[in-house]
């Protein structure tokens, strides 16, 4: 061991006061009687009782769609799907500001409030072709000593309804996206057998997971859902599939809820949901007690679909809270888990509790408990990645 780093005075989520030798880029020891043999060069950081936490992931973005960086740009309104992405698509034609640099900017953002980890939906369609792809995987090499990004083709215009946009989704596969991304099977290509073959073919292909929205809603939303799962376990893709949004889920009957339920559960079809606004949602507990695996992301931060959005993952888990009337220690306390370790395990990162051996990426927040993390949502927090501090306050400082 090499200690590079030593912090004091650090609590663990059960209220230890501990220490921790960081050697370069993992966690070389952690406890309380761990730097008796660390010199006196070795630096030394005082955690001042802050809570040691695992970073947050947000596993759900679109670094392609912000506009982060530019000028606040009024909302353009639309009442369906349909017309929400032509609007879209008619702003981001106006918008000079490369991806590049607007999604730089904001994984800049997410990095300061702690997030170290993201999934990038990337508008793949026969408008951009694969450029907004080629610019998000190009994030990856700027910004990866910040985040690690992973990146799903999405046919935000359809794939029936924009012919030649499988064979894109293809190209973006071969070109090093992570993820085959759906749409709306029923509400945007009128097809739900059409769109599902067409992009289970693709991740069966090359043998990678699927991450689809879906807002249709009602006992159609839920017979699409079902028809996932059951194509996820024909593939042999359990845990490699998840179903975003899914409002369904917040307005069906109990029977049918049942059913979509366990098939969910059964495929391991995860759900994650960013508690938007006047929408039904799904609803957590009820799901996590029928084993379906849940997280919650952000989704859009300050593009054409919304105006809000300031990349902050625990001010993302208070809106959760808020919108499924969580107030009990032991309801924070999950929801901040549907922020780390949920998604960390669903985007295939390292999860487990902080101890020897662990990756140096943890999130310090002035607070007692993670229930009053979750109730305060303190901005002063120091974020470590790779055992540099990156970040204090909610700004980078490296």
């Amino acid at each position: 061991m090499t200690p590079s780093l030593v912090i004091e005075n650090a609590r663990t989520e059960a209220g230890e006061i501990v220490s921790l030798v960081l050697d370069n880029d993992r966690i070389a020891a952690i406890g309380q009687n761990v730097t008796a043999g660390v010199g006196p060069a070795v630096p030394r950081f005082d955690a001042a009782g802050g809570l040691l936490c695992p970073p947050f992931v947000d596993g759900h973005v679109h670094l392609d769609k912000t506009l982060i960086g530019l000028p606040f740009i009024p909302h353009i309104p639309g009442d369906t799907v349909a017309k929400r992405i032509e609007a879209e698509k008619s702003l981001l034609r106006t918008v000079a500001l490369p991806v590049e640099a607007r999604g730089g900017a904001l994984l800049e953002r997410l990095a300061a409030y702690g997030t170290l980890s993201v999934r990038s939906h990337v508008d793949i369609d026969t408008d951009v072709g694969l450029k907004g792809l080629e610019a998000v995987l190009s994030l990856k090499q700027s910004h990866g000593h910040l985040v690690d990004i992973q990146t799903v083709a999405f046919p935000q215009s359809g794939v029936l309804r924009n012919p030649g946009t499988a064979a894109l989704l293809d190209a973006a596969i071969a070109a090093g996206a992570d993820l085959v991304g759906g749409l709306d099977p029923a509400g945007i290509d009128n097809d739900v057998t059409g769109h599902l073959d067409a992009i289970f073919a693709v991740a069966g292909k090359y043998g990678v997971g699927l991450d689809i929205h879906l807002h249709d809603g009602g006992a159609l939303g839920a017979f699409e859902l079902r028809q996932i799962a059951d194509r996820t376990a024909a593939l042999g893709l359990e845990g490699k599939v998840v179903v975003s949004h899914a409002f369904c889920l917040g307005a069906l009957e109990d029977v049918d809820f049942g059913h979509t339920a366990a098939a969910l559960a059964r495929s391991g079809v995860a759900i994650m949901t960013s508690a938007p606004g006047p929408v039904p949602m799904p609803p957590v507990k009820r799901l996590a007690a029928a084993g379906v695996r849940l997280f919650c992301a952000n989704d859009n931060i300050r593009d054409a679909w919304s105006p809000f959005g300031n990349g902050d993952m625990l001010e993302r888990v208070g809106i959760l809270c808020d919108r499924q009337d969580f107030r009990s220690d032991a309801d924070l306390v999950a929801a901040f888990r549907l922020a780390t370790q949920a998604p960390a395990e669903i985007l295939g990162r390292p999860v487990g509790p902080l101890q020897a051996g662990s990756p140096a990426d943890f999130v310090i927040l002035p607070s007692a408990s993670l229930a009053e993390a979750v109730a305060v949502r303190p901005l002063d927090r120091t974020v470590f990645r790779r055992g540099v501090i990156i970040a204090r306050g909610g700004r980078l400082v490296a």
